[in-house]
């Protein structure tokens, strides 16, 4: 078991980002056609997060043309370019699945209010920044450990 867990270390992003369920975000997808590479971008309310580790993922949801699209993203995936939070949401469960249900403004997630939005945000950015230090902090250790034996 440790094996499976050194190898998902190396495979996690550095920099994990601080969005959390129900917050509207803008993920920036990289998309391969052929030769040529371009960015997507992909706006939703972020509905759900599953698992742990190098295999975490979350599903975004959007409404297109009056029809509800969702999407999953791998957490780590090299394919994100990065996540943006358009607006930071404000809930109490973990999994927004009633979303599926709503139509209109029924389907909307409250924001956090005024003041409280900027902290939060500067919040989550200061945690996902601290956690991505540790992380690597504890490769750095880990390479050189093994770089001494």
């Amino acid at each position: 078991m440790d094996l499976i867990k050194t190898i998902e270390e190396t495979q996690k992003r550095p920099g994990a980002q601080g969005f959390n369920v129900g917050d509207t975000v803008k993920v920036y997808f990289k998309i391969i056609e052929g030769k040529t590479e371009r960015v997507q971008v992909y706006e939703g309310i972020v509905i759900c997060k599953k698992n742990e580790g190098a295999r975490q993922t979350f599903t975004v949801r959007k409404i297109s043309y009056g029809v509800g699209v969702e999407r999953v993203f791998p957490f780590n995936s090299p394919r994100i370019v990065k996540v943006d939070i358009v607006r930071p949401g404000k809930v109490r469960r973990a999994k927004l699945y009633y979303l599926r249900d709503k139509i209109g403004k029924a389907a909307k997630v409250k924001t956090l209010v005024g003041g409280k939005i900027a902290a939060e945000i500067a919040a989550r950015n200061a945690r996902a920044a601290e956690a991505a230090a540790a992380k690597e902090a504890a490769a750095n250790e880990a390479a050189s450990t093994e770089n001494n034996a």
